[in-house]
């Protein structure tokens, strides 16, 4: 681990130290500010796919059930299917139930519920092309064996002691790079991030959808994949984790 990942490290777990001494807060502000924040999650990470409504309009559809004219029907329930994503991971955090491929499928098939019912949940059996990237992913005939020595790096990982935001990283950039689904691995490798953040006492973390932060996350992505330099992206992630526990104290403040 390089020398800045590493301070960004220290300092991300001071910010998470000053948080745990704010609480416990009273329940109805907590919900009212991660509702706010969970709206903006599932707002900026279907952006990222190319969703076009607004973050308003993300909300009405979420929680007031309002269809918006001129915006498709996926649109609408890419919205919903990831607000209930993000109640399906703090459930499983909560419980601190054990991540494995049972796990991330069920991730996935909320993800692409209603969307794409054959795949949903189900690995592909067809090759994919990422696009803009030169990273090929994986035959359908090896992901199998891809994806069962993910997991195992991944316990390996935590038994070794490696830093949860760090695996958490790994978890995201991993996942993605076996490109495990026909569709919907972007929010599937995002929503297992933030489930590892969450079970560790982390922040959710929101990557922004705006063409300059969307850029630099996708050349991390393509750095750590043809050039298996994965440190860009932890960086980035340490980056986004330390921003949004710094966010989260001003709100409580």
């Amino acid at each position: 681990m390089n020398e800045d990942l590493s301070t960004l490290l220290q300092e991300v777990d001071a910010l998470k130290a000053e948080l745990s001494t704010l609480r416990p807060l009273p329940q109805d502000a907590l919900k009212k500010i991660e509702d706010a924040l969970e709206m903006e999650y599932t707002y900026e990470s279907n952006r990222i796919e190319g969703n076009t409504l607004t973050l308003q309009e993300t909300a009405l559809v979420v929680n007031e059930g309002i269809t918006i004219s001129g915006k498709s029907m996926q649109e609408h329930l890419e919205a919903i299917n990831h607000a209930q994503a993000i109640d399906f991971i703090k459930d499983i955090a909560r419980r601190n139930i054990e991540i494995s491929e049972p796990t991330i499928k069920e991730i996935h098939a909320i993800v692409l519920h209603g969307i794409n019912r054959e795949n949903a949940g189900r690995y592909r059996n067809v090759p994919v092309m990422i696009t803009g990237s030169t990273h090929m992913p994986p035959q359908p005939y090896l992901l199998e064996k891809q994806m069962e020595d993910f997991i195992l790096k991944f316990h390996q990982m935590e038994r070794d002691g490696i830093h949860p935001v760090i695996i958490a990283a790994y978890l995201h950039d991993e996942l993605v790079r076996i490109h495990p689904f026909i569709d919907g691995n972007g929010r599937t490798c995002r929503l297992l991030m933030n489930l590892y953040l969450l079970r560790h006492g982390y922040i959710i973390v929101i990557l922004k959808s705006d063409n300059e932060k969307k850029l630099q996350y996708y050349k991390a992505l393509e750095k750590s994949h043809t050039e298996h330099e994965p440190n860009v992206f932890y960086m980035l992630v340490a980056e986004a984790e330390k921003e949004a526990l710094q966010r989260y104290i001003r709100i409580l403040k």
